[in-house]
């Protein structure tokens, strides 16, 4: 289970709709795929209209303080894996990936075929998943990684491949009547250097089928649409 195949999509979609182009421009660009994550927001009212500190802190802000009996126990409940890991760990094994991309909305659909190799590492903490796929005759390979956190209650994710040069990182809950994750996270476009969000959808179809569905700007409007949509089959 990855964001696997992002990165390259978003890049596609900058460029223009001249094949040889696109090819000369991917062996420029494509590391320029940089992506910015986390970056904290300052919303400190003005100091002056509020009449306080822009240091002061509020009460969410405020360390609290636990003994070493609580501190104990917290972190082995945060390092111990559970019911999320388990369920991640039933995607392991090989994959076909049957890869459709759009470059704009409405657009044409491109198509080809990869290969998803799933496994669980550091105790069954993370899933690991290295794909590699065809992309207009050049050879592409990403690292996926995906994990639950305990602490925050929800699944998270990172991405490297080798048409970038940065990692993008996402976090989302589990639906559990759909057997669906919902991903966000945030990078940057080097078409514009802005920033934008995108989204990621990963269903569970059952224990041999899976479905990625990839949400991004229109490189024009900047308004979200299906981008990508990746289905993954279980080799037999």
């Amino acid at each position: 289970m990855a964001t696997w195949l992002a990165s390259i999509n978003f890049f596609l979609n900058s460029l223009s709709k001249n094949q040889h182009m696109k090819q000369l421009a991917i062996l420029f660009c494509a590391a320029a795929f940089l992506f910015a994550c986390n970056s904290a927001d300052n919303k400190t009212a003005d100091a002056k209209v509020a009449g306080i500190s822009t240091n002061t802190k509020t009460k969410a802000d405020e360390w609290v303080p636990v003994d070493s009996a609580t501190e104990n126990k917290a972190w082995m409940a945060y390092m111990t894996p559970g019911q999320p890991q388990a369920m991640l760990a039933k995607a392991d094994g090989e994959w076909n990936a049957e890869i459709t991309m759009w470059m704009e909305p409405g657009g044409q659909p491109m198509t080809t075929k990869g290969t998803a190799s799933n496994k669980m590492i550091l105790g069954g903490r993370y899933q690991q998943a290295t794909n590699k796929a065809n992309m207009m005759g050049m050879p592409f390979e990403g690292i996926g990684t995906t994990g639950y956190d305990n602490a925050k209650k929800v699944f998270v994710s990172s991405w490297v491949d080798n048409m970038g040069t940065g990692i993008m990182n996402m976090e989302g809950p589990l639906d559990e009547a759909t057997k669906t994750i919902t991903l966000k996270g945030k990078i940057v476009s080097p078409a514009n250097n802005k920033e934008c969000n995108i989204r990621e959808t990963f269903k569970m179809i059952d224990d041999n089928t899976q479905l990625m569905e990839m949400y991004g700007p229109d490189m024009r409007t900047g308004k979200e649409y299906k981008n990508m949509e990746i289905k993954f089959t279980r080799k037999m």
